[in-house]
């Protein structure tokens, strides 16, 4: 599913991220959505949520 539209994601959801320091490398982080941080239905670059884990960054795949 695509990351791009605010409707795919909800809270508990697991999810592929890119943190802020890893969006020139690509590095994908893997956990569950705690909360969305991301206003607008939709985004070029992949919705902004929290992890549970506190991390932050763009959602790149939903798993």
């Amino acid at each position: 599913m695509n990351g791009q539209k605010r409707s795919n994601i909800k809270s508990g959801l697991q999810v592929k991220i890119v943190l802020k320091e890893h969006q020139r490398c690509g590095t994908l982080t893997e956990g569950t959505v705690q909360k969305i941080l991301t206003n607008s239905a939709t985004h070029p670059h992949g919705i902004k949520v929290r992890l549970s884990s506190g991390e932050v960054g763009r959602v790149k795949e939903i798993l």
